[in-house]
């Protein structure tokens, strides 16, 4: 709950890339509230008993909306997909900005590697190269915690798309803040 808060305000993508990754964690505990506070809340010793209660009623919350939304097994919550979607309504706004000359050079060097990613992923047309960036990311994060292979021609596709998230990101940032004028 703190370090989502945290990443909301600072980082969108890493916002999201949290959220799916607590997803799964949330996934791996059963969606049961007492394995939660377990795995998570319990290592949080020094907290005061006022911020404990909030974190367990924020992660049960999260469960909750987990079951309600029939997301138990796979899929992501709607207001995470809805964050997604913003980012990507704003990454086309951009596109179609004149003066973000630079935004569209990066996004234009890393869309080939995002087509490869579309090609090996499956994903169709209705992935959106928002998403698809953000499940390159999240996957590669997954076979890194999980100690796998990743191959030097990914790690290079993935660096070139962290760095094309990372300017959406502070623009996301910038454009909540009122930073970015559209004229």
């Amino acid at each position: 709950m703190l370090i989502a808060k945290q990443k909301k305000k600072e980082n969108i993508a890493e916002y999201v890339l949290y959220m799916w990754q607590l997803e799964d964690i949330l996934r791996a505990c059963s969606l049961n509230i007492e394995s939660v506070k377990a795995a998570i809340v319990d290592r949080y010793t020094d907290l005061q008993e006022d911020v404990r209660c909030e974190m367990i009623e924020w992660y049960d919350n999260l469960i909750e909306m987990m079951k309600k939304e029939q997301i138990e097994s796979k899929g992501h919550l709607q207001v995470i997909k809805n964050t997604v979607s913003d980012m990507n309504d704003l990454h086309n706004q951009l596109l179609q900005t004149p003066k973000e000359i630079q935004y569209n050079a990066l996004f234009f060097k890393t869309l080939p590697f995002l087509v490869e990613f579309r090609n090996k992923l499956k994903a169709g047309e209705e992935t959106d190269d928002i998403e698809l960036s953000l499940n390159a990311l999240y996957g590669v994060l997954l076979l890194k915690l999980q100690k796998k292979e990743v191959t030097k021609e990914t790690l290079v596709a993935v660096e070139h798309i962290s760095k094309f998230i990372a300017t959406l990101s502070a623009k996301y940032k910038a454009d909540a803040n009122g930073e970015i004028e559209w004229d």
